[in-house]
């Protein structure tokens, strides 16, 4: 299929246009796992599992999740700047 009738197809929203394409090795720009070392005192472990395991989640899931909210405040910040 030529692509201004796939285009054609998603702009009239005749069909789902992704059986055209192969979606086996979609991937996110910038999603890639990054491996990182970072040392904390104990005292931050200890709270930082006592509050992953308050919530039912990973000491690493926490952590992704406390500094992902933090950046996303920044980038609504930066956004209104």
């Amino acid at each position: 299929m030529r692509a201004l009738e796939i285009d054609a197809k998603f702009d009239d929203n005749q069909e789902d246009i992704l059986e055209y394409f192969d979606t086996s090795k979609i991937r996110m720009i910038n999603e890639e796992p990054k491996r990182i070392n970072i040392d904390f005192p104990t005292w931050m472990v200890a709270l930082l599992d006592r509050e992953a395991t308050h919530i039912g989640v990973s000491r690493q899931a926490i952590i992704k999740m406390w500094i992902a909210e933090k950046l996303e405040g920044l980038t609504s910040k930066i956004a209104t700047i």
